[in-house]
């Protein structure tokens, strides 16, 4: 039996998910609810997505319990998302975390979203401790992060404008693939060229770590604009491949260019873009380059879910680091302590 168990939610766009995680890092269960409604869209329409919250939650706590094995008797306490994303969808997690806390005597944990990210390395790498430099990109955030220890880290780079998974989806939008636009890129450019176009790289300037991608996005524009449709169909793979080459490049070189100057021999890929196949493929060559060790964690813990919630809420149970019942959700951007 292990030490203590976190029921952990996260709401915080258009997944519902709910997990069970102990104390060892260890996943007993992790369901998520995915909300294939906003493709039609083309994006998240924030008043479904928080709909959809209210009636998935429910079901899914009783069957993320059964799946684990336990009752609700079992769990030492409540986890949950409350920061950044769609104010609606936190606001709903949120009020049924706090519920479920208080209905149970149990303490509330509050964890920011990108955090959580971080921490899913956890699930994979248990016994991975900092100091280590993050990269997380995701559909909102792409920030650079050196952690010191557990609570302690410093932004030294982030985007000054669209992240890189924004730029997957629009350069997406823009080739009729569809959304999310991060996979299906991915998917396509295993069979193009990537230097079939060369499309710039955002803030290649060698004395920062920033990033900058809504430059490319309008590359992508004015590339295709002069194109008829057959030759993009035809050159579809090789356009797409080209663009993830442009989002991932300037992702690599800053994060090694940082790691190498400061002498940083653990690095740590977090978010849903960390399951891109070419940033993989060339973060892992680029470390082994400097004698660095390269992480990140299973695909199934890189989009967005509740168990990688579990996990940060682990470190923060066993330091008594609880919320009161007051707990509000805000939606600012950026990784922060909560």
């Amino acid at each position: 039996m292990s030490d203590f168990n976190i029921l952990a939610i996260e709401t915080s766009c258009d997944d519902t998910s709910v997990a069970v995680v102990d104390s060892e890092y260890r996943v007993l269960a992790n369901l998520t609810s995915t909300q294939d409604i906003h493709q039609q869209y083309g994006g998240v329409v924030p008043e479904l997505a928080s709909r959809l919250h209210i009636k998935y939650l429910m079901p899914l706590v009783a069957d993320c319990l059964k799946k684990a094995g336990i009752t609700i008797k079992d769990i030492d306490a409540v986890a949950v998302a409350i920061n950044p994303g769609l104010i609606g969808s936190l606001l709903v997690g949120t009020s049924f975390a706090k519920s479920l806390a208080y209905s149970l005597s149990k303490p509330l944990i509050a964890v920011n979203h990108m955090l959580g990210h971080v921490y899913a390395n956890k699930l994979t790498h248990p016994h991975l401790v900092p100091p280590y430099l993050a990269l997380v990109v995701s559909g909102g955030h792409t920030e650079l992060v050196f952690f010191s220890n557990q609570r302690e880290f410093k932004i030294v780079g982030r985007t000054q404008d669209d992240a890189a998974g924004e730029a997957f989806d629009k350069i997406a939008k823009l080739l009729g693939l569809g959304f999310p636009g991060g996979p299906i890129i991915d998917k396509l450019a295993s069979e193009g060229n990537p230097q079939f176009v060369k499309f710039p790289r955002g803030m290649n300037k060698k004395d920062n770590y920033n990033f900058s991608f809504s430059g490319l996005k309008t590359a992508v524009l004015n590339y295709l604009e002069d194109k008829d449709p057959e030759y993009i169909k035809e050159h579809l793979a090789d356009i797409a491949a080209s663009a993830q080459m442009a989002i991932v490049e300037p992702l690599v070189t800053k994060t090694l260019r940082f790691a190498r100057n400061n002498n940083i021999m653990y690095v740590v890929l977090a978010g849903g873009v960390s399951a891109n196949s070419l940033l993989r493929r060339l973060m892992q060559e680029e470390t082994a380059n400097i004698s660095a060790n390269l992480y990140y964690p299973d695909l199934q813990y890189c989009m967005d879910n509740a168990a990688m919630i579990g996990a940060a809420a682990v470190d923060k149970y066993k330091n008594g680091d609880f919320a009161s019942l007051d707990l509000n959700p805000f939606p600012t951007k950026g990784l922060r302590v909560v």
